[in-house]
């Protein structure tokens, strides 16, 4: 890992929660590995009045990284605070702040004089619809050049959902196959065993398409799907996604509720938002032309789990498969809570003359490399914003085609209720893929 030298991290709302629990910690994480180095610091900003004890305190930082906390109250005099510290060639400014506030926000701090060093971190939703999200991505790119802002999906930060690209673009055996002439289906699945718990409030107003499958799947879905980059530049890497996101179009979906949402804290007795969404998508290209594409996502399913399942096409009814009973192929790709990839196939069972078995390959990430080092999303996005790297990042273009793809599906009717541990029958008739617990260990 590279050291950042002489830049400052700016969060903003740094005396909230989040600030506690995920960014000083990520933070601290990086400076014990060298990745924060000399002529760096750290200013949280916020509505309460620490002095730089109190915000150390508040944060409960370790020795090693209090030295570079500082607390400024406030946006107001921020940079004549900031050019107090020092100079420094890169300012990195998190958004730990409701949505609703960041296009308010990039206007206070373009007032205080954050210019062309800036890179602003903005967290999810990305707007609430179509409409909002062009709002407020104009709204940004009145201050803040492009290529200044980092849109967060922690997703595209998983391990798993990186290896997705070495996969296809680094296995001969596997790319000939990735298309319309051999897949039957793909499926993605991310299921959740808990309910809103104490996020009613954000969650009543969004619902799991807006909270999941607008951004964490629809962006594995496109490193799935699309063309292979011309490098892995982050552009070119982005450029692709957008080409696929073009050509998505939902063809069904539907809309499920949890037994008891309403009567959680902080949801709306009356509320039609649902918890679980299950959608049909088509690619409209070449390469994926006529496969179905399915999408579920819900909470308190009875299981916890991210998959992304690839079903092949049967063979011909010939030879082994002359009866027709044949299982095809399958490739899954295990996202978490563990992570590796399983290969269903046919086998001969020994012994026997032409009986067939279905057989498992299964690779674990940790059984190959050991168990992984701990790193939380947040360390490594962090360490990009500062290195100036954004192919972890999802750029406007990106959001907004999204959103484009779901925009006639968000708030779409009545949903059904169904039970609290039970994953609902599936309303489209889909054939789900069983995606087993994987044997492998993380």
């Amino acid at each position: 890992m590279n050291s950042v030298k002489d830049s400052a991290i700016i969060i903003l709302g740094a005396s909230g929660d989040l600030a506690r629990r995920k960014l000083i910690p990520a933070l601290d994480s990086l400076k014990q590995v060298d990745g924060i180095g000399k002529g760096c610091i750290i200013v949280g900003s916020g509505r309460k009045n620490f002095s730089d004890d109190d915000f150390r305190k508040h944060v409960g930082s370790s020795e090693l990284i209090s030295p570079l906390l500082h607390y400024h109250c406030g946006i107001e005099g921020l940079r004549k605070y900031l050019d107090s510290l020092g100079i420094f060639k890169t300012v990195i400014v998190f958004f730990s702040l409701p949505p609703k506030v960041y296009a308010d926000t990039a206007d206070a701090l373009h007032h205080e004089g954050f210019g062309g060093e800036t890179r602003i971190i903005i967290e999810k939703p990305f707007g609430y619809n179509l409409e909002s999200a062009r709002e407020l991505n104009r709204r940004l790119s009145e201050h803040f050049e492009e290529d200044r802002i980092y849109r967060i999906d922690h997703y595209l930060a998983k391990e798993a959902v990186q290896n997705l690209l070495v996969f296809r673009f680094a296995n001969s055996l596997f790319d000939p196959l990735w298309n319309s002439a051999y897949v039957e289906s793909i499926q993605i699945n991310a299921s959740e065993e808990i309910g809103v718990e104490s996020r009613g409030a954000y969650f009543d107003s969004a619902g799991v398409i807006r909270d999941m499958v607008q951004n964490h799947l629809i962006q594995m879905l496109a490193l799935l799907t699309m063309e292979a980059p011309v490098t892995l530049d982050s552009e070119d890497i982005r450029n692709q996604k957008a080409n696929v996101l073009k050509t998505m179009e939902v063809i069904g979906y539907s809309r499920g509720q949890y037994e008891g949402y309403r009567q959680e804290s902080m949801v709306n007795p009356e509320s039609n938002t649902e918890t679980f969404a299950e959608l049909e998508l088509r690619i409209r290209n070449f390469r994926w032309d006529g496969v179905p594409i399915y999408i579920r996502s819900g909470k308190v399913l009875g299981r916890k789990g991210t998959e992304i399942g690839i079903r092949f096409k049967r063979v011909p009814r010939l030879l082994f498969n002359a009866a027709g009973n044949l299982e095809p192929n399958r490739i899954i790709f295990h996202i978490q809570p563990t992570t590796g990839i399983v290969i269903d196939h046919a086998v001969k069972v020994p012994g026997t003359d032409h009986d067939i078995a279905q057989s498992r390959l299964d690779f674990s990430l940790s059984d190959a490399f050991g168990p992984p080092e701990k790193e939380d999303a947040y360390q490594r996005l962090l360490m990009d914003a500062l290195a100036g790297d954004r192919t972890l990042y999802v750029s406007a273009k990106e959001t907004e085609m999204a959103w484009e793809v779901l925009d006639g599906v968000l708030d779409g009717g009545k949903p059904f209720l169904y039970r609290r541990g039970e994953m609902p029958k599936s309303p489209l008739g889909i054939d789900w893929i069983e995606f087993s617990e994987f044997k492998g260990r993380n």
